[in-house]
């Protein structure tokens, strides 16, 4: 098995898109790309600890390759905006891709050149190594699944579900 932390706005999106992708086998949320120890989602959405919203994505490389699931992550999101996904405006909400080793790095700069032909506008996501991965709270975890018709799930979370069933990955 193999892990990688994305960023790309609510964490809720984020984790209900790669619970559906096979290959996927764990997407926890939480917070990453900061400084404040063991933030908590006050916190985070304060703007004050430098974290970002993300998702660790745990994959059988076998199942599915990182260049897939970087494919989809940047087809999910709008990696051109600047510290914004929607009405989420803030620091916390930026497009993020957090790498543990420099292969995995050369393959997202690799991933982010190829798509940058899909975008009018430039790409702005931040890469950075990985230094700490912090759970969200419970509530948190497995959000969309458990809360399918919150508002936030109904407006913002299914129309992402739906694209994706028209995604094309390969």
């Amino acid at each position: 098995m193999k892990s990688i932390v994305l960023g790309g706005g609510c964490f809720w999106c984020i984790e209900a898109i790669y619970q559906r992708i096979e290959g996927v086998t764990n997407v926890i949320s939480g917070y990453s790309g900061g400084n404040t120890l063991n933030p908590t989602y006050e916190e985070v959405c304060s703007g004050n600890t430098g974290h970002a919203e993300v998702v660790k994505l745990e994959y059988d490389p076998n199942l599915i390759t990182l260049e897939k699931l970087l494919k989809v992550f940047f087809l999910i999101h709008d990696p051109t905006t600047l510290n914004k996904q929607g009405a989420d405006v803030g620091s916390q909400y930026r497009s993020i891709i957090l790498y543990q080793d420099n292969k995995e790095k050369e393959i997202i700069d690799t991933v982010i050149e190829d798509m940058r032909s899909e975008f009018d506008d430039e790409i702005v996501t931040e890469v950075k190594k990985l230094e700490k991965f912090y759970s969200a709270e419970d509530y948190h975890i497995n959000y969309y699944n458990n809360n399918p018709n919150a508002g936030y799930c109904r407006v913002v979370i299914k129309p992402k579900l739906e694209k994706l069933i028209n995604l094309k990955i390969d």
